[in-house]
C-alpha cells in the first residue's frame, strides 16, 4: 500500500503546477455546462487548486459561462474572443490571445506554419474509441518535433490517468477498454525532450509507476531532472493538459502515494 506524503515533492509540484484545463462538458464525462462550471468554481477554492488552469468550453457554451470566469476560459474557436485566456483551434488563428493549433500527427511539417504564425501546438492523445489513441512512437515524434522547434504545446483527451495502462474509455457499463497514455509519462517525456533528450518513446510507453520518482528532482530509470528544469519545461514548453475530470487525476495520484490525501 502506498503511503500518502506529508508534503508534495518539489519536483512533482513543479510538474503539476497549473496543469489541468478542465473540460468537463466533453466526453467521456460529458457533463452539463452548469455542472462543469460549478465543479470548476469548486476546484478553484479546493486543496489542489494549484493544479488547475482554465475551464474549456466551446463558442456555443460561452454565452452561458458566468462573466466572473472571464480570463479563466480556454475557448474552442476559430476566432479570437476577449473573454478567453487562450484559444484552441484546428487551424492557424491570428489572435491577441495564445492559440493552441491542433494538427494531425501525420502532418508534423505543419508545425513550422504554426510557429511562424505565433501559435502554439496541440496534440490529441486519446478518445472514446481505441483507434483514437496514438502510439507512443507518434506521441514521441510530436514532442520531439515541437522541442526541436522550441514550440510550446498542450495535450488533450485520454489523459486523466497518471500512468499508461489499460482503462475503460468511458464511464458506461461494459465500456470498451484500451491502453491509454499517462499524463506523468507525457509530462516527463516532454521535460526530458526540452533538455535535449531524444529517446523519449520508452518514457511514454512506461507502465511501471515505480519507475518515476520525485523528491528535490525527478527520475525515470537513470535519467534525472532538477525541479528547475521541470519548471522551465512547464513554463516554456508543455503548458497544460485538457481533461474531462479533475478529481480522477488527483485521486489516482493520491493512490500512488504522490499527493497527500485530504
Amino acid at each position: 500500500m502506498n503511503t500518502a506524503p506529508a508534503k508534495i515533492a518539489p519536483a512533482l509540484r513543479a510538474l503539476l503546477e497549473r496543469l489541468i484545463d478542465y473540460a468537463g462538458i466533453y466526453p467521456p464525462a460529458a457533463l452539463p455546462l452548469e455542472t462543469s462550471v460549478a465543479n470548476y468554481s469548486s476546484y478553484q477554492s479546493g486543496e489542489f487548486s494549484w493544479m488547475l488552469r482554465y475551464l474549456v468550453v466551446g463558442t456555443n457554451e460561452l454565452q452561458n459561462v458566468p462573466k466572473s470566469l472571464d480570463g479563466s476560459i480556454s475557448l474552442l474557436s476559430e476566432t479570437d474572443d476577449a473573454r478567453a485566456a487562450t484559444i484552441e483551434s484546428k487551424a492557424v488563428v491570428q489572435a491577441k490571445h495564445p492559440v493552441y493549433c491542433e494538427l494531425a500527427l501525420a502532418n508534423l511539417d505543419q508545425l513550422d506554419a504554426v510557429k511562424t504564425a505565433g501559435n502554439f501546438a496541440k496534440i490529441r492523445t486519446g478518445g472514446v474509441k481505441p483507434e483514437a489513441i496514438p502510439s507512443p512512437k507518434d506521441v514521441a515524434a510530436f514532442i520531439i518535433a515541437c522541442a526541436e522547434r522550441r514550440l510550446p504545446f498542450k495535450a488533450t483527451a485520454g489523459l486523466h490517468h497518471p500512468i499508461r495502462a489499460e482503462y475503460a474509455l468511458t464511464y458506461e457499463t461494459n465500456a470498451p477498454r484500451a491502453v491509454m497514455h499517462g499524463f506523468l509519462n507525457v509530462l516527463m517525456a516532454a521535460a526530458f525532450a526540452w533538455q535535449g533528450e531524444k529517446n523519449i518513446e520508452a518514457i511514454i510507453a512506461e507502465t511501471d509507476a515505480s519507475a518515476f520518482t520525485f523528491d528535490g528532482g525527478a527520475k525515470w530509470r537513470g535519467l534525472e531532472l532538477t525541479a528547475e528544469q521541470i519548471k522551465d519545461a512547464r513554463d516554456n514548453f508543455m503548458h497544460s493538459i485538457g481533461s474531462c475530470s479533475f478529481d480522477e487525476p488527483v485521486l489516482e495520484l493520491q493512490a500512488l502515494g504522490l499527493l497527500p490525501k485530504a
